[in-house]
């Protein structure tokens, strides 16, 4: 792996929250900067405290713990809601804490060189300012960009998707209807403003206020997202950062035994997030498999609600609480799940054909992102019947083109190196000499 040739240590902090799919590229880059021999924190959920310290990398706690808090199966219901999920999660779980966030932040990113953001965590701007650091926003979907060239599909008015091919004009309107209503969302970071003596902002915190003058990176492929006319003109696109390390469980041996058994399995799965959610999703795909007359691997969770007998299973399906993505699903002849990015990025990598069955936040704007590739299908979560899933495998499985592309995509995708992309160009803001009165 190419590195660049500079002597001088530098300190970055990387702030994230959510799920594993959030934090897990944040992780990555951090490991990278550290082995170029970089100060590095990863500033996130104390959940991953474990996670982040077993790497060798200097953790640091940041409240609300998100990843707790989606535990609980009322909140998990909530927040992976359709509808409402997002504006739960942002006003009910996050909003409420921003004092806490900000001071927790600001401990983290005393003396920093240079200051990674998460889109949801709304304080960060307010820590730069404070301490005035440079600061450089990282983009998980392109849909986040609410671009009105390439527009995504926002669960509350799905509808309005079918306009894209109007042009952009519709979406203009549609990206100040969304700045009115989630700006009222955001008085709490105004109210924080004020209590920390800092001067009000016009900028709407969800929109683009998480959006650093100092440039912003998609840490996605541009398969699933091209830059647009509309996108901040300090935008680089580096592709995927992976990491998806666990600590070996029990189950892992016979995994590989099972996958070294007989043809390759389809893998179900939903992640983190969909998965505190599942309700029959499991015994639905046990029943389309049964019918399909295919060997499966079942990722169910932690859950006891998501888990099924062993005698129900048969020889001819896997279930593990978990397995690493990135060694699985290269050995998949499918995947279906639920469409968070993290997901969609491992399925591409491995070059497998996938079916989408999203059930919440952006994961309904990268199902159709994906499937607009030709390397996959979506189907809506109440839509997703034993029958319908059956009929989709059989499709997708069989037509060969699904396959082909899927191929194509993942070889494209695997020579992206977007750790690199990603870590060299962290270096160069870092380093750019660009101070806070430099900027807008």
């Amino acid at each position: 792996m190419s590195r660049l040739s500079y002597t001088n240590r530098l300190k970055f902090v990387l702030a994230a929250s959510g799920t594993h799919g959030d934090v897990n590229p944040y992780l990555g880059v951090a490991i990278e900067l550290k082995a170029r021999g970089h100060n590095v924190t990863v500033a996130t959920c104390a959940s991953y405290r474990a996670k982040v310290e077993a790497e060798g990398v200097r953790f640091h706690a940041v409240r609300p713990d998100l990843a707790d808090l989606m535990k609980s199966p009322e909140t998990a219901a909530r927040g992976n809601d359709l509808q409402s999920g997002t504006e739960y999660i942002l006003k009910e779980l996050v909003l409420p804490k921003s004092r806490e966030t900000y001071d927790d932040l600001l401990e983290a990113c005393e003396g920093a060189d240079l200051f990674i953001t998460h889109q949801v965590l709304f304080p960060s701007p307010l820590v730069a300012e404070r301490l005035k650091i440079p600061w450089i926003s990282v983009i998980l979907s392109p849909g986040i960009f609410l671009s009105a060239y390439d527009p995504p599909l926002l669960p509350p008015i799905a509808w309005f998707h079918g306009l894209r091919k109007l042009g952009p004009a519709p979406h203009r309107l549609l990206r100040v209807w969304i700045d009115r209503v989630t700006r009222k969302w955001m008085l709490p970071i105004d109210e924080l403003r004020r209590e920390v003596r800092l001067p009000p902002s016009t900028k709407n915190p969800v929109r683009d206020g998480m959006l650093s003058p100092f440039g912003t990176l998609g840490w996605f492929s541009p398969v699933l997202g091209e830059p647009q006319p509309d996108w901040p003109a300090n935008t680089q696109v580096t592709g995927f950062v992976f990491f998806d390390k666990t600590a070996p469980a029990a189950s892992d041996s016979a995994l590989r035994e099972f996958l070294d058994a007989g043809a390759a399995p389809v893998v179900f799965t939903l992640g983190t997030s969909a998965v505190t959610v599942a309700r029959d999703f499991y015994r639905t795909s046990l029943e389309a498999v049964r019918k399909s007359g295919l060997r499966a691997v079942l990722l169910t969770g932690a859950d006891p609600r998501n888990q099924i007998p062993p005698e129900e299973l048969g020889d001819s399906v896997f279930a593990a609480e978990y397995a690493s993505y990135s060694d699985l699903f290269p050995r998949a002849a499918a995947v279906v799940h639920s469409g968070g990015i993290g997901t969609i990025a491992q399925t591409l990598r491995a070059g497998v054909p996938s079916i989408v069955v999203p059930h919440s936040a952006d994961q309904p704007d990268n199902a159709q992102r994906l499937a607009r590739t030709g390397a996959g299908l979506t189907i809506r979560s109440r839509d997703y019947t034993a029958t319908r899933a059956a009929a989709m495998l059989d499709e997708i499985l069989k037509d060969p083109r699904y396959a082909v592309r899927a191929r194509e995509i993942g070889a494209r995708i695997r020579g992206e190196d977007g750790l690199t992309k990603a870590c060299d160009a962290l270096e160069r803001h870092a380093r750019s000499n660009e101070s806070w009165s430099d900027r807008p």
